[in-house]
């Protein structure tokens, strides 16, 4: 069974920060890539940042400069660290894990960001 349990998410005012956590569980093979998403009402899920097996990450542009994935090997973790949040940040947000073909999500935290 493989879990990716999410906590972090919450209520921020703009120009805030918070750290996203992703604790990843059970048996997962060769891992190709970690990364978080984010959804909104009446919009497509989308890439917000992702970090490889290697270490290389990839950014959405709306996202560069403030946000940072980052892992933990020892403890299965895999972080978002969000500064300068802006009121467009507001969305759920999902963890991913990347397995040969195989996608793992986790259920979603919320994100909110107050003008």
């Amino acid at each position: 069974q493989v879990q990716l349990v999410e906590s972090g998410g919450g209520l921020v005012q703009a120009g805030g920060s918070l750290r996203l956590s992703c604790a990843v569980s059970g048996s997962i093979f060769s891992i190709n890539a970690m990364g978080w998403y984010r959804q909104t009402p009446g919009k497509q899920r989308e890439l917000v940042a992702i970090i490889t097996s290697g270490g290389s990450t990839n950014y959405a542009d709306s996202v560069k400069g403030r946000f940072t994935i980052s892992r933990d090997n020892a403890k299965n973790t895999v972080y978002l660290q969000m500064n300068s949040l802006k009121p467009e940040d507001t969305a759920v947000y999902y963890c991913n894990v990347q397995q040969s073909i195989i996608n793992y999500w986790g259920k979603g935290t919320l994100v909110t960001v107050s003008s």
